[in-house]
């Protein structure tokens, strides 16, 4: 069997609550030794405040694979501790406001200066520079600053809310991570290594690939509703069904688009398949009209036999038995908690949960020892209430 791909690799993980907690999760999954740093107090307040439908908080969700250890910050021995770890670890990921980390003692500059290959990750809302650095955030402020909020909803309608942070998980936690590998693909051939800025107002900002194309082609993005993949073009859109329930309708090929029309009895739409403006919104009245005359589980049935990308809208608990998501082993269990397996799929990599999330400083005075910290000094930080 052959070793993780990140095995070896130490990742100091500062970060609480979602968007850090995730990223170092998918380092620890690929098998880094990813210890996360808790103060002594309240620790990760993802432990109590994720628990938003019950007694399963979100932390259970995004923390398996690592190690705990709880470390006061705000002592000079707690400082003094992190800073020892620090000379010995790859990565270091950080979570809070801009400076908060340099008034600690624990920033970049302190940390490259006895360990010059470290890779040190900061992720923020709005960066490190500019006049919004010191703004608190959330992801929909994010995703409204950089114009994507703007753009989800219906024609006519308000903003439409995301039940899936945007801005933290593919902003935060993915761009954080490509931007942390590459850097540490480099320091282990160049010996330095790097400081990476991760701003979740940047990341969403640098995906909105199709308002940016309405732009430079019409000087202004479309209004919410009627670009081409938000209601503009009848071939890509969601349909409702006679029961209430809804089909996802992406035949935005030629060939799809016929087959559509064919497995409708509409053959007269197939010459509009890339309709827009009030031709387009025509067509769509005639598929709305044409998938309200038969239930849910009978368009389901057909469009299985019918390959035209035109599926069903599942709810989020038929999500976790599609036979799909199933097969591919999307689902796994850890410590008694079902939970998202990693999103991508590594030969001789079989996903395995190693340790379960854990509790507030469960490995403190193991890492500690690892690190060369004798039992007096282990002692001696616990008599200060350091760990």
């Amino acid at each position: 069997m052959r070793s993780p791909p990140l095995a070896g690799l130490r990742v100091l993980d500062l970060t609480r609550l979602l968007p850090g907690p995730l990223a170092s999760m998918h380092l620890a999954d690929l098998g880094a030794d990813v210890i996360k740093i808790e103060d002594t107090g309240a620790g990760d307040y993802a432990r109590s405040a994720g628990a938003v439908h019950g007694d399963i908080s979100y932390f259970q969700l995004v923390n398996r694979n690592k190690r705990s250890l709880t470390l006061d910050l705000k002592q000079a021995a707690g400082v003094a501790a992190f800073l020892r770890l620090a000379a010995t670890a790859d990565v270091i990921l950080e979570g809070f406001r801009p400076g908060v980390v340099d008034k600690l003692g624990i920033g970049y500059q302190a940390v490259c200066a006895i360990n010059p290959r470290i890779v040190y990750c900061a992720i923020t809302g709005y960066g490190q520079d500019g006049p919004y650095r010191d703004r608190a955030g959330h992801d929909l402020n994010y995703l409204g600053y950089c114009g994507l909020l703007d753009q989800i909803g219906v024609a006519g309608g308000a903003p439409a809310v995301p039940n899936f942070q945007i801005g933290d998980l593919l902003g935060g936690s993915l761009s954080a991570l490509v931007g942390v590998l590459a850097a540490v693909h480099d320091a282990r051939g160049s010996g330095r290594g790097r400081y990476v800025d991760v701003a979740m107002t940047d990341a969403v900002f640098a995906h909105t690939i199709f308002p940016l194309l309405a732009v430079l082609g019409l000087g202004q993005a479309l209004p919410r509703g009627e670009d081409v993949l938000s209601g503009g073009m009848p071939s890509y859109g969601v349909y409702a069904s006679s029961d209430g329930r809804y089909l996802a309708v992406s035949a935005m090929e030629p060939k799809f688009w016929e087959m559509l029309c064919t497995a409708i009895d509409r053959p007269d739409l197939k010459p509009f398949a890339f309709a827009t403006g009030a031709e387009g919104q025509r067509i769509r009245h005639e598929l709305e009209a044409a998938f309200a005359k038969r239930s849910f589980a009978a368009w389901t049935a057909l469009f299985e036999r019918v390959d035209c990308c035109v599926t069903p809208v599942l709810r989020f608990e038929e999500s976790l038995q599609n036979e799909q998501l199933q097969a591919r082993g999307m689902i796994v269990e850890v410590a008694g908690v079902k939970q998202f397996a990693p999103p991508f799929k590594i030969s001789e990599l079989p996903f395995a949960a190693r340790l379960p999330p854990p509790g507030a400083g469960e490995h403190s005075e193991e890492i500690l020892r690892e690190n060369g910290f004798s039992a007096d000094e282990i002692a001696g930080l616990r008599a200060q209430k350091v760990i």
